[in-house]
């Protein structure tokens, strides 16, 4: 239960942080820097996730050739 109230409290204040800003005071107006490091992270995120899926793929044909070999192994 304190971890749905933290994180229910933690949206609201980044909901809040992104709201434009008006002369009431609402909202902190961090949109366009959001936006601004979104861009920047973008590519960063997805060259790294680029990376994770090749060595995910070769993790796995390993494993397909090592369950050949081993299929084989077991036929003879």
């Amino acid at each position: 239960m304190k971890s749905v109230i933290i994180g229910i409290t933690i949206l609201a204040a980044a909901v809040f942080a992104v709201l434009p800003s008006r002369p009431e005071g609402f909202g902190l107006g961090w949109g366009i820097d959001v936006l601004t490091f979104l861009r920047g992270a973008l590519p960063v995120a997805a060259i790294v996730i680029g990376i994770i899926a090749v060595f995910i793929g070769i993790a796995d044909m390993k494993d397909r050739a090592e369950a050949k070999k081993e299929a084989a192994e077991k036929k003879e």
